[in-house]
């Protein structure tokens, strides 16, 4: 299984830098598809629902306090991506990548999985509840 810094790395290496906000919400957007395609997470790291949408934790921590990430703000992993991981990330970043980062943001705040996340939570409350994998694969299975 891949890791979340592969992930983000590999976005940023097709995509080149782009706000913090852009890469958490094409890092759950890869995930969110991929649980779809293939059955399987991509990345074990919890996705959360902040206010400003989906985000990974441990990527906030290393990019946390950046506006603009580029592809050396990611260190380097020892695991490599898989044929088929890259293929599915592809496609996500296809669909998702010419978006901004408000444009993702907005689309994940009209969708199933972040708005149960947040169930109970005001508009600009924070929070860290789990997006779940199953809440995830329920909602985008439906979209496909």
């Amino acid at each position: 299984m891949a890791k979340v810094f592969n992930i983000a790395k590999y976005i940023l290496e097709k995509q080149g830098d782009m706000t913090a906000m852009k890469l958490q919400k094409l890092v759950y957007y890869t995930q969110a598809w991929h649980v779809v395609w293939e059955e399987t997470p991509l990345f074990d790291d919890e996705i959360e629902a902040w206010i400003n949408g989906p985000v990974v934790p441990a990527l906030y921590d290393l990019h946390r306090g950046k506006f603009i990430i580029s592809v050396n703000d990611i260190p380097n992993v020892d695991d490599e991506l898989s044929s088929l991981e890259k293929e599915n990330i592809d496609k996500v970043l296809e669909f998702y990548g010419d978006k901004s980062s408000q444009w993702l943001s907005d689309l994940t705040h009209s969708e199933e999985p972040w708005m149960q996340a947040r169930e109970g939570l005001a508009p600009y409350q924070r929070g860290n509840q789990v997006i779940s994998i199953r809440s995830m694969a329920e909602y985008y299975e439906s979209l496909s």
